[in-house]
């Protein structure tokens, strides 16, 4: 449903989160399991559109511009790969002044994803009562 480049930001943007502090991008790479080079792409992305700051020198790295109570998974997917709404019809049929059944489903699918992402911050993500930990091994 999302492309890899918005599954890597948002576990950079989930790790960011939880840290509280800036963030190398080595540490990055290591607790995301995200290729530091492609890390590297996802984050100057995430940079030039002032979601996240670079701090450079000893105690840098990267962190968060916004509060996470005010950051959804969908601001985050919609900077590095939104999710590509149909508005026309796709084979480009001059008959089709709507959207065909096919398509008119298809879009009405990828709406409601855009609504739930919507809902979701990054906050709820990171205070879940799930025992499970984005990005952290789990107690046994």
């Amino acid at each position: 449903m999302i492309s890899k480049t918005a599954e890597y930001a948002l576990r950079a943007v989930a790790s960011m989160a939880g840290c509280g502090a800036p963030v190398s991008a080595d540490n990055l790479a290591k607790q995301t399991k995200v290729p530091r080079r492609y890390l590297t792409r996802v984050l100057q992305d995430l940079v030039a559109h002032e979601l996240v700051r670079s701090r450079p020198g000893p105690g840098g790295g990267y962190e968060l511009t916004r509060p996470t109570d005010q950051l959804t998974i969908l601001d985050v997917i919609n900077i590095v790969d939104p999710i590509e709404r149909i508005r026309r019809c796709p084979l480009g049929l001059a008959t089709h002044h709507e959207l065909c059944p096919l398509h008119a489903e298809l879009d009405k699918a990828y709406a409601e994803t855009e609504a739930a992402f919507s809902r979701v911050t990054i906050a709820a993500l990171l205070e879940s009562t799930s025992p499970i930990v984005p990005l952290c091994e789990s107690p046994q």
